[in-house]
């Protein structure tokens, strides 16, 4: 892209006002990536890029000079505590950190915990003391050389390795090669003249596919480091993208916002969303406002790597809760809890088939074989096929409520809720009982916080729509939901609660 445009704008930073051509992405990558290999980082080495969303033009530049360096890119949350961050650094044995000023006291917690850390490089300030563990600014660290550079990799080397968002406990290390990094090849598109607006965090595989994506269609790509419904609807009116990615926390905040009935969205031909399970009545209020545009809650998880589900427009509107077909060369089977192949309709836990090599855990032999078994990966995710192979995700396996010997899946429930005017966000969990094994609670964020529906009120919308034993017993008001950086609730917050 550089070759070909060099003077077009690759990415911009949409809060800050700045930008980055394709010359520059391609030369300051290429000066990070020599100076990180006159570092002496060696193939192979792990190199932890944990910047803030606000510096995401350093994010995508470090994310491509650490493959040219032949290095593994090791997506780092920033929103962890000290705790946490040394148990991921240390576990993917980082030797070297790329961060910034703000984040350097939590780095300096976390270092006595990491011994292999040997270098960090800082995109501003690097006045803090690392122990033993050398400290330089990233400027200083760009070689004089910016012509293109490649150390030698195969298509099987290891090219980043995912921590999973970890929404009920410890996140895992998902191993991504070269090979399978992405689902669009690399090719030469016509430069479009528009883009594709995001505001899902880098470290997380929503947001990480996001830094090739648009380049590989000829697109720019327009980040929000902090997503805000109405700057969102801004953002659309005025940059007028092409296409744009949100989570379904993301979509509800959206439509529920004074400014989105009267919101110019006329531009875009794809609004994806992804990362969780969104009610049909959000997907159905915003294909409602995009009529024209292909409105779809996609399917993928970091496990899978290039496995997606398509859904065609003419569909999008029949099929409303469906996340679409399979996408070749991707199957899927649903299989009951003894292993067999579901019938058409019928819920199980849904596999993937991939073919190549599949993607592993990180220095868990024993995760991964419980994960990917005979090539077909466990998801843990609840769904079906309809008689098109249409695939439709119920919930997870963890969220399936056993409520006197009845199955209720808390997506089924937390739909019903949202459908009430009242709810703006809703998450359900099974609570013990004496009798029953399991009952239903949820936890309901008003839209109106100053007239908050009343917990009898909501139980009778949800006793008009679900079979009496689906209907909540507990119903609890919040001010708001615990999120991951990725937008999923955090249930198991809930259940501690």
């Amino acid at each position: 892209m550089s070759r070909l445009y060099p003077d077009e704008v690759g990415y911009r930073n949409l809060d800050e006002g700045t930008s980055l051509t394709f010359a520059a992405w391609e030369t300051e990558s290429n000066r990070l990536a020599r100076g990180l290999i006159g570092s002496d980082v060696a193939p192979g080495d792990r190199v932890s890029i944990y910047l803030p969303g606000e510096e995401v033009l350093a994010w995508v530049v470090a994310y491509a000079a650490v493959h040219k360096a032949g290095a593994i890119a090791v997506p780092t949350n920033t929103r962890m505590s000290v705790g946490e961050l040394a148990s991921i650094l240390d576990h993917a044995g980082a030797t070297v950190v790329i961060t910034s000023p703000d984040l350097l006291a939590t780095l300096a917690a976390a270092r006595p915990d990491v011994p292999s850390i040997r270098l960090a490089v800082v995109t501003g300030d690097t006045q803090t003391d690392l122990g033993h563990t050398e400290v330089t600014a990233w400027d200083q660290m760009l070689d004089q050389d910016d012509a293109e550079v490649q150390v030698p990799i195969s298509d099987d080397a290891v090219a980043d390795i995912m921590y999973t968002s970890g929404t009920t406990g410890s996140p895992k290390a998902v191993v991504v090669r070269h090979a399978n990094a992405s689902v669009l090849p690399n090719n030469e598109p016509a430069w479009s003249h528009s883009g594709w607006l995001h505001a899902s965090p880098l470290f997380s595989f929503a947001g990480i596919a996001f830094v090739y994506t648009p380049m590989k269609l000829g697109l720019c790509g327009l980040f929000l480091p902090r997503f805000d419904a109405g700057r969102w609807l801004e953002v659309i009116a005025a940059e007028r993208p092409w296409a744009a990615f949100i989570v379904p926390a993301m979509a509800q905040l959206i439509i529920a916002h004074p400014a989105f009935e009267t919101a110019d969205l006329s531009s875009l031909a794809l609004c994806s969303l992804g990362s969780a399970p969104v009610a049909a009545a959000t997907l159905r209020r915003l294909q409602e406002k995009m009529p024209e545009a292909t409105v779809s809650n996609g399917y993928g998880m970091t496990e899978a790597g290039s496995a997606y589900c398509t859904m065609p427009k003419e569909e999008s509107a029949r099929r409303i809760g469906s996340v679409g077909q399979p996408m070749a060369p991707m199957e899927v089977r649903i299989v009951d809890a003894g292993g067999s192949e579901a019938a058409v309709g019928e819920v199980g836990e849904v596999t993937i088939h991939l073919p190549g090599r599949q993607r592993e855990y990180y220095r868990d032999d024993a995760a991964t074989a419980r994960t990917w078994v005979d090539g077909w990966l466990h998801s843990g995710d609840l769904g079906r096929l309809d008689e098109d192979g249409y695939l439709y995700i119920v919930g997870r396996m963890k969220d399936v409520i056993i409520r006197g010997g009845n199955n209720i899946y808390a997506t089924e429930v937390e739909a019903a809720l949202l459908s009430h005017p009242a709810v703006l966000e809703a998450a359900v969990i099974g609570v013990p009982h004496p009798v029953l094994g399991e009952d239903v609670a949820a936890f309901v964020v008003a839209r109106d916080s100053s007239t908050p529906p009343l917990p009898d009120e909501l139980e009778k919308h949800c006793a008009e729509r679900l079979a009496d034993y689906k209907v909540p017993r507990h119903i609890t008001l919040i001010d708001e939901l615990p999120h991951n950086a990725t937008g999923k609730v955090l249930k198991h917050q809930l259940t501690a609660e």
